[in-house]
């Protein structure tokens, strides 16, 4: 990662600058707090791309908070996968791993002191009824009729809900604040609610949860925390997070910022709906390569400094915005024009017996490893009589202007002879079995010798030297592009793209990728950039085409 866009300044660091004014002796702390209850996906990049570069400007510290308060959905899974990609990224946190849970106790003791002062109270409305009373945008809220309970009873039934007296839904922890403030999230919101449910780090010990817009300031300021930032959904959320710092009295108090999350098109970024794409079988897991999660895209090919990359470029700002999905295609191949080492694939052989070549001969050409990269060097594929070349690179009846092998037609094998279409043989369907050419012996891997210009050049490889692969081609998990734009009554499933994973079984690879270990990234000649598969073997998935039609900068 080069250190220009390390540096780079956006409307956060503005505010950071101008903190650092005011005071200049500040100790930056940034945090990025996921949710135990999913994987990781390419918004969650940013938030940590966000967060870790603030922490590096201004020579600060990046924390790593698990917000594990909502034991419903929180697995043990999902921590480790989650500090799985953060390594993986290259953001490991220099100020700490913690959990919201580590804070139980002292979110405790301050809604108790917040009970004690008259600023919060025991409520025994429904879930239902609550929403009655909360009024709308329009209408203001009314006052719950157990607002006014006396600091006494409300300590008392607080430490019952504690204690496990009290079935789930029947009372909540409120903070008292304005039932008619112009701001839903004020209108006394609940701040702890029963939850009969065991925790994955504290087992049993509590039947009472605080909730995320509580917990959340208190975890931030014993962290020491001074820039919580988040996405712009939690904006009209920041006067509570305000409230519950300025109540219970810390000092310094931590402050809430708020920048756009990433939206990618093609891509949906709910981990709900991710879920139940896995839960379902819809997809292979949560490392399905189509995923947008950061182990999906880990197992598509994809690296850490095309993902940074794609955020750098879709830029930090406040409004609204879909990324074309589109530039992340662009930013791992650019990378990988110049690093992924050149390789030979046919997806789909068909034979060609070259005529007039020596049936136990065999002779080695020398290809690139890779024209970008000299240093890479080069490779030797060895020839013989019996190739095979791609189906797509022959056409018993050419269209205008196909340029490959044809019926008395001349291409060039890449990097070796050139060879003129002969004899072809059918199977019964119809289709080709073998293609019978002759080569021009003398043009070895050089122009013919007459001078003559061949315009079409194809791969190929020695089906006695080549091995077999299975090869994945992915696309787009959803047709629809901007998936916010859904018609009304249409649901995520109705974009599910059909053809957005198709498996090639029996390509033929060149004897060098069988020697590939799981995760090597390689450029298909022709064909595009692929990564040979974390979980099934001898596979490769295309990370990308070589088509590349976003603008560059």
């Amino acid at each position: 990662m080069n250190e220009e866009k390390v540096i780079a300044g956006n409307f956060i660091h503005d505010i950071i600058d101008e903190d650092l004014e005011l005071n200049p002796g500040l100790k930056i702390h940034t945090r990025f707090p996921p949710e135990p209850n999913g994987y990781l996906h390419i918004g969650s990049a940013k938030a940590i791309r966000i967060n870790t570069q603030v922490a590096k400007k201004y020579n600060g510290l990046f924390n790593l908070r698990y917000d594990d308060t909502n034991p419903v959905k929180e697995d043990d899974e999902y921590v480790r996968s989650i500090y799985e990609d953060l390594k993986w990224l290259g953001c490991e946190p220099n100020g700490g791993v913690f959990y919201g849970s580590d804070y139980f106790e002292k979110c405790y003791e301050f809604a108790v002191q917040l009970i004690k002062e008259g600023k919060a109270y025991v409520c025994d409305l429904t879930a239902e009824e609550m929403r009655e009373y909360r009024g709308s945008l329009t209408v203001p809220g009314k006052n719950s009729p157990y607002r006014d309970r006396s600091v006494e009873e409300n300590l008392d039934l607080f430490e019952r809900m504690k204690n496990g007296e009290f079935e789930d839904g029947t009372h909540t922890l409120r903070a008292k604040i304005d039932m008619a403030s112009p701001n839903m999230n004020m209108r006394d919101p609940a701040i702890y609610r029963i939850v009969h449910t065991s925790h994955h780090r504290q087992g049993n010990k509590w039947c009472i949860y605080p909730l995320y817009d509580y917990a959340h300031p208190i975890q931030d300021a014993l962290e020491g925390i001074t820039h919580s930032l988040c996405s712009l959904e939690f904006e009209n959320h920041r006067p509570l997070y305000d409230w519950v710092v300025e109540n219970i009295g810390f000092d310094p108090k931590p402050k809430q910022r708020e920048f756009a999350r990433l939206n990618v098109t093609h891509t949906v970024m709910s981990k709900r709906y991710l879920r139940q794409l896995v839960e379902t079988g819809l997809v292979d897991g949560w490392d399905d390569p189509r995923m947008p999660t950061l182990c999906g895209l880990r197992r598509r090919g994809y690296t850490p400094e095309a993902i940074f990359d794609f955020v750098d470029r879709a830029g930090v700002a406040k409004a609204y915005s879909v990324v074309d999905i589109e530039l992340l295609e662009h930013c791992i191949r650019e990378e990988l024009n110049t690093t992924a080492a050149r390789r030979i694939a046919v997806m789909k052989p068909v034979k060609l017996v070259v005529d007039n070549y020596p049936d136990d001969k065999v002779e080695y050409f020398e290809v690139s490893n890779n024209p970008q990269n000299p240093e890479a060097g080069t490779r030797k594929i060895p020839f013989t009589k019996n190739i095979v070349i791609d189906a797509d690179d022959f056409a018993a009846v050419p269209p205008p202007k196909f340029f490959r092998l044809k019926p008395e037609g001349e291409v060039r094998l890449m990097g070796a002879y050139i060879v003129k279409c002969g004899e072809i043989e059918y199977n019964a369907d119809g289709t080709v079995n073998t293609i019978h050419v002759t080569a021009d012996l003398e043009s070895g891997n050089g122009n013919p010798i007459d001078g003559r210009k061949i315009k079409g050049t194809i791969h190929w490889l020695s089906s006695d030297y080549a091995q077999t692969a299975d090869i994945m081609l992915y696309d787009h998990l959803f047709t629809l592009e901007n998936v916010d734009d859904m018609p009304e009554g249409k649901t995520y499933n109705d974009y599910l793209n059909p053809e957005s994973a198709i498996k090639l079984e029996g390509c033929m690879i060149e004897p060098a990728l069988g020697e590939a270990e799981a995760g090597d990234r390689f450029q298909f000649v022709r064909n595009g950039y692929y990564v040979k598969d974390t979980k099934n073997a001898n596979t490769f998935n295309r990370i990308v085409g070589l088509k590349d039609s976003f603008p560059k900068k």
